[in-house]
C-alpha cells in the first residue's frame, strides 16, 4: 500500500494513521512491515532514543566521577529536560516536525545546556570548600558565572541561528535542527538560572571545609 503526506503532515503522522486503520480493518492472521522513507523514519527514531538516553548515562557517570557525588550531577541533568521541552516548544510554534535533523539537534542539547549547570555547581561547592554557607554560595556562583553562561549560550544561539533561517544551498530539511537548538538553548538558559539553585538549595549536602583555602588565605 502506497500514499502520499497530506500537506502539513509528517511521516509520523502517516504511520500513526495506517496503524489505526490497520487494526481496525486487518485481524491476528495478517502481518505487516514498514518500508521505503517510513521503515527508514521509524528506525532512525529508536537509535535517536538509544543515542539520547546513552548521552545522559555517559555524562552523567563523568560528572559522578568528576564531583564525587550522585547528586550534584543530578542537579545538572535536570537541565536537559527543560532543554527539550523548549525544543518541542519552538518546533511546535514554528510548525516544524519531529526529524532525524530536530532528533540529532536535541542530542546535540545535552552537551549544550548541561555545560550551565556545571559552572554553577562547580563554582558553588568551591565556595562552600572555603566555608561560605550554602545559601550564599549559590546565590554568588549564580551571579559570578552569569557572564559566561550569557557568552557561551548566545554564541551557541548565533551559530545555529542561520541553520534556523534556512540559509544556504539545500538548507531548508535542517531548518528544524536550527529550531531546535535555538529554542532549547534560550529556553534552558532562562530557567537554569533559577532551577539549578532552587534545586542545590533542596538537595546539595553538607560539604566538608578545606583547610588548605584557609592556608592560601
Amino acid at each position: 500500500v502506497m500514499a502520499g503526506l497530506a500537506p502539513g503532515k509528517s511521516i509520523s503522522d502517516g504511520i500513526e494513521a495506517m496503524n489505526r486503520i490497520r487494526e481496525k480493518v486487518l485481524d491476528d492472521s495478517f502481518t505487516t512491515d514498514l518500508g521505503g522513507e517510513s521503515r527508514d523514519f521509524v528506525e532512525s527514531n529508536s537509535n535517536t532514543s538509544f543515542a539520547f538516553g546513552l548521552a545522559l548515562l555517559l555524562i552523567f557517570l563523568i560528572l559522578s566521577a568528576q564531583f564525587e557525588s550522585f547528586i550534584d550531577p543530578l542537579i545538572i541533568i535536570l537541565t536537559v529536560p527543560m532543554a527539550v521541552a523548549g525544543a518541542l516548544f519552538s518546533l511546535w510554534l514554528f510548525g516544524q516536525t519531529w526529524n532525524i535533523f530536530s532528533q540529532i539537534g536535541t542530542i546535540m542539547l545535552i552537551g549544550f545546556v548541561t555545560k550551565n549547570g556545571i559552572l554553577i555547581v562547580e563554582f558553588a561547592n568551591q565556595l562552600r570548600e572555603q566555608g561560605m554557607e550554602k545559601t550564599q554560595a549559590i546565590l554568588h556562583a549564580a551571579e559570578s558565572r552569569l557572564r559566561p553562561i550569557l557568552m557561551t549560550s548566545l554564541a551557541i544561539a548565533l551559530g545555529a541561528l542561520p541553520i534556523a533561517l534556512s540559509l544556504g544551498a539545500a538548507a531548508t530539511s535542517r531548518i528544524g535542527m536550527g529550531v531546535v537548538i535555538e529554542g532549547g538553548t534560550i529556553f534552558s538558559l532562562i530557567l537554569t538560572l533559577f532551577v539549578i539553585p532552587t534545586l542545590y538549595l533542596m538537595w546539595s549536602r553538607v560539604r566538608k571545609h578545606r583547610a588548605e583555602f584557609d592556608q592560601m588565605d
